[in-house]
């Protein structure tokens, strides 16, 4: 445990997410690097913290914390800020849609990037080709949410959904390097547009793009990250 909030990281991966929050709700925090490049999230003192080895892990007066959709709910419970509350009417429909982007979009996009992990004796190829498919039909969904304005995913006052969906909108066109990146365009969920470009605008984003080297469109035009520590692989 720790007294203060410790984010372990590396550079434009899924911890992105929670740093956005964490500046979103302008809490104190220490972000400690995890050497993806040394494998530092297979080292026992990482896996003490998440004995899957993914990142990111938030480290809490209550413990650490991990899976990306649970630190987010647990930051927004806690503080009471960027999420319906619990007794809210919109508390549902919120949370639906936060557990679809963690447990499906987030799962999907996953198997985008190693399909080797996941394909078996199947061919990696075809399961991409499959699993793009499919995300196109997420975005579609989202994007149709976005353009009816909920009180939880508006451009230019967002909640953590926001954050967790301009940062796979960003690794959608950037990953896997050397891939056909061509079935993805932003264009085409100009609702989900709008959210990106409302996050570029907030200090939450130009925090991350001074940690991470993230550019200065990052959700809307990305670039790869030129850290000033550590890799995204």
């Amino acid at each position: 445990m720790t007294d203060t909030l410790r984010l372990h990281y590396a550079p434009d991966n899924a911890s992105l997410i929670i740093r956005l929050a964490l500046e979103e709700m302008r809490l104190p925090f220490e972000a400690v690097l995890v050497d993806r490049a040394a494998r530092a999230q297979d080292g026992p003192a990482y896996r003490a913290l998440n004995p899957a080895g993914l990142i990111p892990v938030l480290e809490t007066p209550h413990g650490a914390i991990f899976e990306t959709g649970a630190v987010l709910l647990w930051l927004a419970d806690t503080h009471g800020t960027l999420a319906p509350a619990p007794d809210a009417p919109e508390r549902g429909d919120f949370l639906k849609w936060l557990f679809f982007t963690a447990n499906t979009v987030h799962a999907d996009l996953r198997i985008l990037f190693y399909p080797e992990k996941y394909a078996g004796t199947a061919d990696p190829e075809a399961l991409r080709d499959g699993i793009r498919k499919r995300l196109r039909a997420h975005l579609a969904l989202l994007d149709a949410v976005a353009k009816q304005a909920p009180s939880w995913l508006l451009p230019d006052d967002p909640s953590v959904l926001n954050c967790y969906l301009v940062c796979l909108l960003r690794w959608m066109a950037l990953y896997p390097r050397g891939d056909d990146l061509g079935w993805f365009s932003l264009a085409d969920t100009p609702w989900l547009h709008r959210i990106a470009a409302g996050m570029e605008g907030r200090d939450s984003t130009r925090a991350a793009i001074i940690a991470e080297g993230l550019g200065a469109t990052p959700f809307t035009s990305p670039i790869y990250p030129d850290p000033p520590e550590g890799s995204a692989t």
